[in-house]
């Protein structure tokens, strides 16, 4: 009897993480990219560039047409003078998707408002792909 009511509570175990949806490498990921999104709202550049590997890989029409390789430097350069710019951005996030073992997807609003007043909104989508809990790729969408 011990022995079915243990199995029994290892199956219903199973199948609440199967109705939750997410692996624990799904929830480690979804909480590295929820972090990320922290730093950046903190303007903390340097804690938000620690969180990619050493060389990410970006696509993403401000640099251009074609994946580019950034250091963690270059990463962290490019926030501080985005931030020069326009000094209260952040990111809300819409929605936030994971994706296997590897990839977080998310939608979001990026909002600030430079010295001159003016504001922007900008939706973005980005696919973030994960190894060895760094994100090694950052592959961004917008209408630019």
């Amino acid at each position: 009897m011990k022995t079915i009511l243990s199995a029994l509570l290892i199956a219903s175990l199973g199948l609440t993480s199967c109705l939750n949806g997410l692996s624990a490498k799904e929830e480690q990921n979804k909480k590295l990219i929820e972090e990320l999104f922290r730093h950046f709202n903190d303007h903390d550049w340097k804690a938000y560039s620690a969180i990619y590997a050493d060389k990410a890989l970006f696509l993403d029409p401000s640099l251009g047409q074609v994946p580019v390789s950034q250091t963690k430097e270059q990463i962290e350069s490019k926030y501080q003078n985005l931030q020069t710019v326009f000094p209260d951005i952040r990111d809300e996030i819409v929605h936030l998707y994971t994706s296997g073992d590897k990839h977080v997807i998310v939608e979001f609003v990026s909002t600030g408002t430079s010295e001159d007043g003016s504001k922007f909104s900008l939706p973005i989508c980005t696919i973030f792909t994960i190894e060895n809990g760094k994100i090694v790729d950052d592959f961004t969408y917008y209408d630019n």
